[in-house]
């Protein structure tokens, strides 16, 4: 006689939760569904399947954190899998938490260190989703700057008794009369551990790693070097993060961090792997506020609010760029002011608001005028200057189809744009070329795009790739002309 399947235990904390939300059975599979929409997953749920849950069914992969975050949407309150009697699993929103606290924030943002270094692909493979972005700029935004950052003991690391790190140097009485023989300084470990003790020179270490990997991304787009700077994250920052550091020195750890996991961000973005850049910028944002670094975190959600743009979420993006202006408040230099200005600018371009773009872009271009030589401006933001604000100008007028001027203020930033901004160069090419498209000259549009085309072959950069996909699919309509044809055979040329 054959055993009997065990009977499932029917689920009374989904039960509970599903009557407490005023939901259908319908209604409830119609939220998970939109909501996997939102993360690029095509489910296909009914209330057959909620019927199913409740009598014990376990659902598979992301679906329990999908379905837990329906909940706590709905109830404002957090959710698990776990609170709803679901199997735990990865939670779909895992790395988009605003951490509650430092430590938090550590254990978080080494954890996505860790499996992006590794072979987790799929980490690469999340989807964007618009819906995160909304908690962690509001936190930050209401949130107060962290108490306490230090750990461990915060003597001075030159302190010598006995020889340990402990109060200030004693003087020791000399040998017979004679002077003390000279300290020599004790040589740091090389292999990090949890009691390692941070100084300035590792800070200092870090801000250069910083630069090394900004020029690379700039020059040869983000793929290049990315992997190695997230093993150097993982290998070298972390260790730091977990070491012993006191107040002021936490600061200035947390905020040198907080640069690397934005750029870490910055060049998944330029590789696609955009659900994977949204978490480290929100992981970053949180790090800035550990750091009590205000006007950072303004930059990260200016670096977020561009992500939004490229991925066609215009109100987002103008959302997060007035979250940074509130963050900041009337503070903030000038440059600065006409940074976070220009960024709204282009999430009112990509929604086709011209007055409200109009307006955002004067704005930017008042706060540049009252940019003076001597401002003290931070080190994030000497990157804008007037080549940068054409290059903004332009691609505004060129998405409210405004090429005339698109193209002027296109030609203007080539002019004054440094060659060291390789990858910006390349942009504003393109956006020049479907100006001139626009205008009706195909054959210098052709010339434009054929040589930003042939610069983009040589980066690892998925957006220089889909700059110039777009430039093409902008042709289309021109396909048989001969300058069209030309411009294919250049390329193909290209290899």
């Amino acid at each position: 006689m054959s055993e009997r399947p065990p009977q499932r235990t029917p689920n009374r904390q989904l039960a509970a939760l599903i009557a407490e939300a005023g939901f259908s059975n319908a209604g409830l599979a119609r939220r998970v569904d939109q909501l996997g929409l939102e993360h690029g997953l095509d489910l296909r749920y009914d209330k057959t399947s909620v019927t199913r849950w409740l009598r014990g069914q376990q659902p598979r992969g992301t679906t329990p954190a999908l379905i837990a975050e329906v909940f706590t949407r709905r109830l404002g309150r957090r959710l698990s899998a776990q609170d709803l009697g679901l199997d735990a699993c990865a939670p779909v929103y895992a790395g988009l938490e605003f951490a509650g606290t430092p430590e938090e924030a550590v254990d978080i943002v080494s954890g996505l260190w860790r499996k992006d270094s590794g072979s987790h692909a799929e980490l690469r493979k999340i989807a964007f989703t618009p819906a995160g972005l909304v908690v962690p700029s509001r936190d930050w935004l209401i949130g107060r700057a962290d108490d306490r950052v230090g750990r461990g003991d915060p003597a001075p690391v030159n302190s010598v008794v006995n020889g340990a790190n402990s109060g200030s140097r004693i003087p020791v009485q000399g040998v017979q009369g004679r002077a003390p023989a000279p300290t020599v300084p004790r040589q740091r470990t090389t292999d990090r551990g949890p009691g390692q003790r941070v100084v300035a020179g590792d800070i200092a270490a870090l801000r250069s790693v910083g630069e090394l990997f900004r020029s690379l991304d700039h020059a040869y787009g983000g793929g290049h070097a990315r992997q190695a700077l997230v093993r150097y994250l993982e290998h070298e920052a972390e260790p730091m993060l977990r070491g012993v550091y006191g107040e002021a020195t936490g600061r200035r750890l947390f905020a040198a961090i907080a640069d690397l996991t934005r750029l870490a961000g910055w060049t998944s973005y330029d590789i696609a792997a955009h659900g994977l850049a949204q978490r480290y910028f929100v992981q970053a944002l949180r790090l800035a506020q550990a750091a009590g670094d205000r006007a950072y975190g303004s930059y990260v959600l200016v670096t977020m609010s561009r992500q939004a743009v490229y991925l066609g979420h215009g109100r987002e993006a103008v959302q997060l760029a007035r979250v940074a202006q509130q963050g900041v408040g009337g503070s903030a230099p000038p440059v600065v002011q006409a940074l976070l200005h220009s960024v709204e600018a282009r999430g009112h371009g990509v929604l086709a608001e011209v007055r409200a773009c109009t307006a955002s872009l004067v704005r930017a271009e008042r706060a540049m005028e009252a940019a003076r030589p001597g401002d003290e401006v931070p080190y994030w933001a000497r990157f804008f200057d007037e080549a940068q604000l054409a290059d903004e100008f332009g691609h505004c007028h060129r998405d409210l189809q405004q090429f005339r001027m698109a193209a002027q203020y296109a030609e203007r930033s080539l002019q004054m744009r440094s060659p060291v901004f390789a990858r910006s160069r390349l942009f504003c090419r393109v956006v020049l070329a479907s100006a001139r498209l626009g205008l009706g000259e195909l054959d210098q549009a052709c010339a434009l795009g054929a040589e930003a085309a042939q610069q983009a072959g040589e980066m690892r950069s998925a957006r220089a790739v889909e700059y110039v996909r777009d430039f093409e699919r902008r042709l289309e309509p021109y396909r048989d002309a001969a300058a069209v044809r030309g411009y294919r055979d250049r390329v193909a040329a290209f290899g």
